[in-house]
């Protein structure tokens, strides 16, 4: 597919270094980023990342004891 857009200069003059540098077209240099920067930002991809930080740091084990103190500070005893 065809398409048009406009970038700063800068840009294209990096875009072009680089598409030189890998030696691959300025088609495929920016279906590739776009590829790239769509997987990157995904809803899915986010979760996964949240996933793998929480695995890090355990946050489920503080979610929980958090809603439980929220649970029994709203009870009567």
């Amino acid at each position: 597919m065809k398409t048009a857009i406009s970038i700063p200069d800068d840009v294209f003059a990096d875009a072009e270094q680089l598409a030189r540098e890998l030696k691959k077209s300025r088609s495929r240099l920016y279906g590739d980023a776009v590829r790239e920067y769509v997987a990157r930002h995904s809803a899915q991809s986010i979760t996964e990342s949240l996933d793998r930080v929480c695995d890090e740091v355990d946050c489920r084990v503080e979610l929980a004891r958090a809603a439980t103190r929220r649970t029994f500070e709203r009870s009567d005893w």
